[in-house]
């Protein structure tokens, strides 16, 4: 039995879009609505046949829908929740793929009193943006995190994770403050750091005369892969998310000192045991199928 007969998509950019490809995939059956903000957005989509209708208004995306996902950048959820409020159906479920939850949960309980609410961040994505971006299988094998509220009702709960679980995701569940924490680390701390050594070798470019750009090695190239993500979805997440990231952000600052000093003071040893850490680190991430083993990457050289 299908988990939901009617999804509607709110935001139809590389998260979006690929919600709905993997819905097409997965589950034929559903009848699926979607919505994005930008009039050029909805047109692509049309072409792109991504759902069975495209409205031009977030209420009328939603007005059958038993669930509602939000694909929307975190900054802006709790208005277009607001927006649609109005004419969502009784009974209905609304989830969101924000990489940040604690201010997300807040906003969507202060927009959506009395409906079932439970928040989402599917940990898949790539560099590109735009519904031409997206592609069914981006969800297969990757983590996606549920943060219901304590009180929430275990039976959407379990709805919520099953649709997920079709389009090919491993579900893990977190408190949201607990989510924010662990994210900061993994994922928008490393963010943070590719955007300034790439903003770093934009500012150095004219004193080296283009060389930098032009000797790039593998490391700065896979910096700037990162740095060319959103800037708006990452703008909000920085901002909603802002006490973990200056805590991870103060740690790793420390960190960074202490690694100075071994520099300086020809410490090899405590940057050995550092570096053979972090190699083992990298090993059980490859180990648990959460990235390619091939050397460089798997990238193509021919």
């Amino acid at each position: 039995m299908l988990p939901f007969a009617r999804v509607a998509v709110i935001g139809l950019g590389l998260i979006g879009s690929s919600v709905a490809r993997a819905v097409r995939e997965a589950m034929p059956n559903v009848r699926l609505t979607g919505h994005d903000a930008d009039p050029q957005v909805r047109e692509t989509a049309r072409a792109l046949n991504l759902v069975d209708d495209v409205a031009d208004h977030p209420g009328a995306a939603v007005l059958d829908a038993e669930l509602v996902v939000l694909c929307v950048p975190v900054g802006a959820i709790g208005a277009v929740a607001a927006e649609l409020a109005p004419d969502l159906p009784e009974g209905v479920i609304v989830t969101d793929v924000g990489s940040s939850k604690a201010s997300v949960a807040q906003a969507l309980a202060e927009a959506l009193p009395g409906v079932a609410v439970i928040p989402a961040h599917p940990v898949a994505g790539t560099e590109r943006s735009g519904p031409e971006a997206g592609f069914a299988t981006l969800f297969r094998n990757r983590w996606c995190i549920l943060t219901p509220a304590e009180d929430a009702d275990p039976v959407a709960v379990e709805r919520v994770a099953e649709f997920w679980r079709r389009l090919g995701a491993d579900i893990e569940r977190m408190a949201p403050e607990h989510h924010d924490r662990v994210l900061a680390v993994t994922s928008h701390l490393p963010h943070l750091i590719a955007y300034t050594i790439v903003g770093t070798a934009s500012d150095l470019e004219e004193v080296t005369q283009s060389e930098v750009i032009k000797y790039s090695a593998g490391g700065f190239r896979d910096f700037t892969r990162i740095a060319a993500s959103d800037p708006t979805m990452w703008r909000d997440v920085f901002l909603n998310n802002r006490e973990a990231v200056l805590d991870m952000l103060q740690r790793f600052s420390e960190d960074l000192s202490a690694l100075q000093r071994a520099i300086r003071w020809g410490q090899g040893d405590e940057l050995f045991d550092r570096f053979t850490r972090t190699r083992a680190i990298r090993r059980s991430i490859v180990e648990q199928g959460q990235d390619d083993a091939r050397a460089d990457f798997g990238r193509n050289h021919e």
